[in-house]
């Protein structure tokens, strides 16, 4: 089953990323239009993400387009493009979560109350957003929605000025916080120039013996290593919880033109899980695995301090997800744990490289363990044991 952007984390998805995904959606409406069609429904979860080129999937979606008739596919396309990214762009970009809780869209009467005041003042989304929420809210009134109300046409031209007017509001948005403290992270303090030419060299070795053709990077940060693998693997889902991080990776990935990368925002701690009817409708990132290959690299020590996940069950979930994994140990000794442990108790006793290995060797066969040279840090090549089920 394929993974896209939309497909089970459009709710998390960059925000350039659904921004293409919205014009391109409002091209393939004008395009259709010159041949008679018009699309049904907009929902976000028909756009698939190819790498970085977004593509409609649905050909269901498409009906012939009559004369006078509205476009019957606005009010979803404002809930489910509109609103999160005008949410992103006026109020904070962690809002678009919000689409995971209503998988026909965020309610616009909801957008509208979240969007600051300022928003009133701008043409489109006062039309699109606030103007069709008041309008929604009053058609909503048991009173007035009893009375007679005569079908209103839309002309042809009006249509086309509707989309023309989405597109530009569209394009006018952008990320309110953009930049974060990760973009930089490994160039700070994490390793000397030494270290982090070794630390590529080895990621490199390891992949070239592994052979992956689908590859899961977690905690990918801007995405230097999902690219690495991207050189081997036919499919790389980089994934990173920072909306920043995400961004640039996305970016990166539209410049350098790759067509095997997968950005998505998802906090590992706190995972997409199956959505819709009876759970089935959408499924998790877990239940499409496992992958040939799992990347963790500087992401354990998150997990286990910082989100205080016992090393057992982090194990136990690495296993569920790839057949092999490269993961990287931080010990308490490393700079970036000392900060993390300067700001509350030292409570993870059993926190430590020997306790690391020994959970982990319960469920993996350790091929190699590299120490990164300048560094405190470890690397390891482990594959999934065939017996790891009945443990």
């Amino acid at each position: 089953m394929p993974l896209s952007s939309s497909d089970s984390t459009y709710p998390t998805v960059q925000f350039s990323g659904a921004t293409s995904a919205a014009q391109v959606t409002l091209e393939i409406q004008k395009i259709s239009l010159t041949h008679g069609m018009s699309l049904k429904d907009s929902n976000a979860f028909n756009i698939q993400f190819f790498g970085h080129r977004p593509m409609l999937i649905d050909s269901l979606s498409f009906e012939k387009y009559v004369e006078g008739s509205p476009w019957i596919a606005y009010r979803q396309f404002s809930q489910h493009f509109l609103a999160p990214l005008c949410l992103a762009a006026y109020t904070d970009v962690r809002l678009t979560n919000l689409a995971s809780i209503w998988l026909d869209g965020i309610p616009l009467d909801l957008a509208s109350k979240m969007l600051p005041r300022r928003t009133y003042l701008k043409l489109g989304i006062m039309s699109h957003i606030h103007l069709q929420a008041r309008a929604m809210t009053r058609a909503s009134d048991p009173e007035k929605a009893a009375k007679p109300t005569k079908k209103r046409s839309l002309s042809r031209m009006n249509f086309e000025g509707i989309l023309d007017s989405l597109g530009s509001t569209v394009r006018g948005l952008r990320p309110k916080q953009r930049t974060n403290i990760w973009e930089n992270y490994e160039e700070d303090v994490s390793y000397t120039e030494k270290g982090m030419s070794f630390k590529i060299e080895t990621i490199e070795a390891f992949i070239e013996r592994i052979k992956p053709s689908v590859v899961w990077d977690l905690g990918a940060n801007t995405g230097r290593y999902s690219r690495i693998a991207g050189r081997c693997a036919d499919l790389v889902v980089s994934i990173d919880s920072d909306a920043g991080a995400i961004e640039h990776n996305y970016d990166v990935a539209v410049r350098e033109k790759l067509q095997n990368m997968i950005s998505l925002r998802q906090d590992m701690t706190n995972p997409t899980p199956d959505l819709g009817w009876a759970g089935q409708e959408r499924v998790s990132l877990e239940a499409r695995g496992p992958a040939d290959l799992v990347m963790a690299l500087a992401l354990v020590h998150h997990l286990a301090i910082g989100a205080n996940v016992p090393i057992n069950l982090i194990a136990d979930y690495f296993a569920e997800l790839g057949n092999t994994l490269i993961i990287e140990f931080v010990p308490k000794e490393d700079h970036r744990v000392e900060t993390m442990l300067s700001e509350r108790e030292d409570i993870f006793t059993e926190y430590n490289r020997a306790a690391f290995e020994h959970e982990f060797s319960k469920l993996f066969t350790i091929e190699e363990s590299v120490e990164i040279v300048e560094s405190v840090r470890v690397l390891y090549l482990m594959r999934k044991r065939v017996d790891s089920a009945s443990i």
